[in-house]
């Protein structure tokens, strides 16, 4: 009799590991995540925030294939650090956030790259302009919290960011990192 329990002992140690692993994240936590960009003005490192958006997210990290993911940004959201710049990326030349109050991606695939380093594929849109972009990202499981991290570079160029006088890229840098820490809860 005494061989049942430590049967029950042992299976239970073999497969807990993989039952804890396996969760689904669903839920984003916004005020535990951000987004985040930087870029080169006259040479001098700049930054900045969005401090509204929204995801939705299904992922289960042994099943990277079937995941979902799409990211929405409220661009009248931005922070640059002052007013005056907040004010004067909202315009046409710029954002134009009259017109495209948002930017917008959605993943069309997400592959795993080993040692919780996965991609996603897929399109963003910014300011009526869509291009396709492969983003990088980290995964750590934290309990039922889920951490993707990651960033990657995008060319203000594709998405018409610094029109007219701003089209140069004498004063402002071509490239932009964009940043991201997204929190998810596991689903129940």
């Amino acid at each position: 009799m005494k061989l049942k329990p430590m049967i029950l002992a042992v299976t239970l140690a073999v497969l807990l590991p993989w039952s804890a692993y396996a969760a689904e994240y669903r839920q984003v936590q916004t005020e535990q995540s951000a987004i985040q960009f930087g870029y080169q003005q006259m040479g001098v490192a700049m930054e900045g925030t969005f401090n509204r958006f929204t995801a939705q997210l299904n992922f289960d990290p042994d099943q990277p294939a079937s995941a979902k993911a799409s990211v929405e940004v409220d661009l009248t959201s931005i922070d640059t650090g002052s007013a005056e710049g907040d004010e004067e990326v909202a315009g046409k030349p710029w954002l134009n956030t009259p017109v495209f109050p948002t930017a917008r991606f959605a993943a069309s695939s997400i592959k795993a790259l080993g040692d919780n380093r996965f991609e996603a594929a897929g399109q963003l849109t910014i300011k009526g302009k869509t291009q396709d972009v492969v983003i990088p990202a980290t995964f750590k499981a934290q309990g039922k919290t889920g951490m993707f991290e990651g960033q990657f570079t995008l060319r203000r160029a594709d998405f018409a960011l610094g029109e007219g006088a701003w089209a140069a890229f004498d004063v402002v840098a071509n490239e932009i990192q964009i940043r991201f820490r997204i929190a998810a809860s596991a689903g129940e």
